[in-house]
């Protein structure tokens, strides 16, 4: 009867995973190897990366087009991952998202002054002076009256263009 005990204590050690998770494990990191091959060599330089992982990568980008070969070469990448702690990867691919997110949020609210300027003239003018100081409140004012006109006209939209290139010159994000 002891025995038995002892065999049972051994058991509860071990967890048990099912062929399906092992599966969703498997492609969760064939996916962040992927997510890793599509990143460009600047943002792959501040990925904690050890060298055997950092040669797979240089050479998945240079199968480029082999499509099969890539897929192959991808699953190797994965493979490798599993045996290593891949927190620190996720964190800086997270870091990248996140600012990407807030570059994409600030392109949004210029663009939505930008279409108030236009819409709106001075009052936007206004709206926009009392929360930016430090901008040409005059060719401000040219621009929006100018997009204005381009837009009533149906002409190409090159005030329109240059009134947003104006507010991501000068408005800090």
């Amino acid at each position: 009867m002891r025995q038995h005990d002892e065999h049972t204590d051994h058991d509860d050690d071990i967890e048990w995973v099912s062929k399906s998770e092992m599966k969703r494990e498997s492609h969760a990191l064939q996916q962040l190897g992927m997510d890793l091959v599509r990143l460009k060599p600047s943002e792959l330089a501040k990925v904690p990366l050890d060298e055997e992982l950092q040669d797979a990568i240089a050479l998945a980008h240079k199968l480029g087009n082999k499509r099969e070969a890539l897929r192959r070469h991808l699953q190797f990448i994965g493979k490798l991952m599993r045996n290593r702690d891949v927190s620190a990867i996720q964190e800086a691919l997270a870091a990248f998202d996140h600012k990407s997110a807030v570059a994409n949020a600030r392109f949004h609210k210029l663009e939505l002054w930008r279409d108030r300027l236009i819409r709106e003239g001075d009052k936007g003018v206004d709206a926009l002076m009392a929360e930016f100081h430090g901008l040409d409140r005059q060719k401000l004012r040219q621009l929006a009256r100018t997009g204005r006109k381009e837009q009533a006209a149906g002409l190409p939209p090159k005030a329109y263009r240059e009134l947003f290139q104006y507010l991501k010159e000068n408005i800090e994000p």
